[in-house]
């Protein structure tokens, strides 16, 4: 069985750091051997390219705005400089002549990108051209370019044209997303796409899924419901797959290229890839979470991995206006990896540990050089012995770095204490871990309250979420009380004339899940107990010895109120597909006549729908119903119960934190390597959408301009 041990991330940086390298691949045999994807047959990391002087080869980075995002996504700046690009431009934007410097492309394959390019070799902007394609560029399309450049004369300044296949981007070590934008949801479930529009989005959305796929080396087994995109999607992708198996004799997924995991023929150790529609499950897309990471998505507004925040710039007097400071969250920031994920009263229960820890390190170094600070550590102390001082300064970087993503991260919870405060997100989190316990009653009585938070949002959000999940009967009378009431509130209701068209479709497809204990109770006050001795003292320079007393208040405040463990509907269709000898009887009864496609058989395979199937279901039209669209495979028992270790799983109309942190968490409770009880195997699951979207944009953004186009 092939071993997975590096993350979509991992591999997508190693291909991108290749490209950066003019796509050479190191054949040093002393990297390898310290290079554990080596010993799996994933992709060798690469050394920088020398020039005759031992340096690297200088270089200039064109990108266009999809090309950006990859890039940004997973590298930064000082990262760039390491493989030698010392100036990074968009395709689109005035560039000044570089002659003597080799130029790298990271570009769709467009006519119009192909057109720009020729214009830059036609004026000789720079030296030489490595031309990479984020996707396969069609045939026409070289065609077209391979004249341009015969008739201009320029071929000899192209060095290399690749196709890279990376048109998506990674935000997480197993989070991507396709960068579609916001209206994905929206052009698959509304009358006014055009069906030619609606075929382009799924072309584009095939080519991210063999993108990702290609990244991870190995062909899957295809599952999807039947209809709707989520068919169309699968259908068209088992065809590109199969067809590049027939047609190419060294494919990529053959072992001969870098980027194979040298994938074995039989099943079980190849991923499955689950394709789901939106509209299984909405409620991901609304909710309100507990956890670091989709707090930081909500409150935040977190995107490409920066975080924004605005702080006043004199806290006495704010008039002064408010100034805006941006973090990035990198691959090496050791605190978001581990707490991103993290109910978030435990994450300020580990700043409280970290700010001990570098506090007693920092001490140390201190103590053992006679320096009264790290700031004054001084290399010609007499009174320091060689021996400290060398290990000090060995351990000063490390120690300064680790400040610095403390910093950070405490700006980010101060920003984050002020919004929960402000919007009262911990009353809405604790009433939607028991939304279906909410009355007809209780519910209107919630939205008159105008205490009740200070966003008429969090109030729609919360609405919906219930008149999704409620199995009480709700009269038109009791609907206008509603929508009278959020309306009073603030709340644009444009939404909610979609939300009642989509009702009866989710709570059919929708599969909620007991907690497995009981969700602790707490209150507003005991949690902001804490909070607010905090909030204002939290800096963005840490403060001497203070912090530490501080933060045994916040904790204290908030240790009881943390989320029950419950999965939601795409962890349990997930479950039911990996191991269903594990799942409940209700998740295998949804998944049980899911399609299955397999590019590497002969037979399981499916027929190709119309664009128009996509949102044109048998149920009236409704969207997101689940209807038949053609034959299709029907997996036989065998399939339909065989197991899984890792699996892509991919929502088409947006994704959601929650969802991706769902997944994981039960990835991480059901694997049975590292010590568990459990007695499965270890189990992966990497998470896609079209986009990454929050709760904000999703309602206001889409289902607002559905419910408008209803009326």
């Amino acid at each position: 069985m092939v071993v997975q041990s590096q993350s979509l991330r991992d591999r997508q940086v190693a291909s991108l750091e290749k490209i950066l390298n003019l796509n050479h691949a190191s054949h040093d045999s002393s990297t390898t051997h310290h290079d554990p994807s080596a010993a799996n047959g994933l992709i060798p990391k690469a050394t920088p390219i020398l020039n005759s002087d031992g340096d690297p080869i200088w270089k200039v980075l064109v990108f266009d705005n999809l090309g950006r995002d990859v890039i940004s996504s997973v590298l930064r700046v000082n990262d760039l400089r390491t493989w030698g690009v010392t100036i990074h431009l968009n395709l689109s934007s005035a560039r000044h002549p570089i002659p003597d410097v080799p130029v790298v492309y990271l570009v769709e394959p467009t006519a119009a990108n192909l057109t720009l390019i020729s214009q830059d070799l036609s004026k000789n902007l720079y030296s030489e051209a490595y031309i990479n394609f984020l996707s396969s560029i069609p045939r026409p399309l070289m065609e077209d370019f391979a004249a341009q450049i015969a008739e201009a004369g320029t071929a000899e300044s192209i060095s290399q044209v690749y196709d890279q296949y990376l048109n998506f981007v990674v935000a997480e070590p197993d989070l991507f997303s396709l960068g579609l934008g916001k209206e994905t949801y929206w052009a698959l479930n509304s009358a006014k796409a055009k069906d030619e529009e609606i075929d382009m989005l799924v072309d584009r959305i095939v080519s991210g899924l063999f993108s990702v796929v290609v990244t991870m080396g190995a062909i899957p087994i295809l599952r999807c419901p039947r209809g709707g995109a989520a068919e169309m999607i699968a259908a068209k992708l088992d065809r590109k797959l199969r067809d590049h198996i027939l047609n190419s004799k060294d494919n990529l997924f053959s072992g001969q290229g870098p980027r194979s995991a040298l994938a074995a023929v039989t099943s079980t150790s190849r991923p499955v890839l689950v394709i789901v529609d939106r509209n299984v499950d909405l409620i991901p897309m609304l909710s309100h979470s507990w956890t670091y990471q989709s707090l930081v998505h909500d409150v935040l507004k977190m995107h490409l991995n920066r975080i924004t925040i605005e702080t006043p710039i004199d806290e006495e007097n704010p008039s002064k206006g408010r100034t805006k400071k941006a973090y990035d969250l990198t691959s090496n920031d050791f605190f978001w990896s581990r707490n991103a994920g993290i109910p978030f009263p435990q994450v300020a229960e580990d700043i409280d540990t970290e700010l001990t820890k570098y506090k007693d390190d920092a001490n140390e170094i201190t103590r053992k050089t006679g320096a009264s600070s790290l700031e004054d550590l001084q290399t010609d102390n007499p009174n320091t012995s060689a021996q400290h001082l060398k290990a000090a300064i060995t351990l000063l970087p490390e120690l300064r770095e680790r400040k610095a993503i403390l910093d950070m991260h405490m700006n980010i919870a101060t920003a984050l204490l002020k919004g929960i405060k402000d919007r009262q997100l911990d009353n809405f989190f604790q009433i939607e871990e028991n939304i279906t316990k909410q009355t007809r009653a209780q519910m209107l009585e919630l939205l008159n309250d105008s205490s009740k938070g200070s966003e008429p949002l969090d109030k729609l959000r919360l609405f919906i979420i219930w008149f999704l999940s409620t199995e009480q009967d709700v009269s038109r009378a009791d609907m206008e009380r509603f929508e009278e009431a959020l309306t009073k509130a603030g709340a644009d209701i444009a939404a909610l004339t979609y939300v009642k068209r989509v009702r009866e479709i989710t709570r059919m497809t929708m599969m909620t899940s007991a907690p497995t204990q009981p969700a602790p109770q707490s209150t507003g006050g005991e949690l902001f107990k804490g909070f607010s001795s905090i909030s204002n003292r939290l800096t963005d320079r840490l403060a001497s010895g203070a912090l530490g007393t501080n933060f045994e208040n916040l904790i204290s405040g908030v240790k009881n109120f943390l989320p029950a463990n419950k999965d939601i509907t795409v962890t349990k269709i997930v479950e039911s597909l990996m191991d269903p000898a594990s799942a409940s009887s209700s998740a295998i009864a949804k998944t049980e006549d899911y399609l299955y496609f397999d590019p590497r058989s002969a037979n399981a395979r499916g027929t190709m729908p119309a664009p128009s199937q996509a949102r044109h279901q048998q149920s009236g039209g409704m969207p997101g119903a689940l209807g038949s669209l053609g034959p299709g495979t029907q997996a036989s028992f065998g399939q339909r119960r065989q197991g899984f270790s890792e699996a892509i799983v991919f929502t088409v109309g947006g994704g959601s934190m929650d969802e991706y942190g769902n997944l994981q968490d039960w990835a991480k409770r059901t694997s049975g390597a590292g010590g568990s009880a459990a007695a499965g195997p270890k189990r992966r699951v990497v998470y896609g959408s079209t986009e990454i979207v929050n709760a904000e944009d999703f309602v206001m953004g889409e289902l607002a301009r559905l419910g408008r186009e209803d009326r």
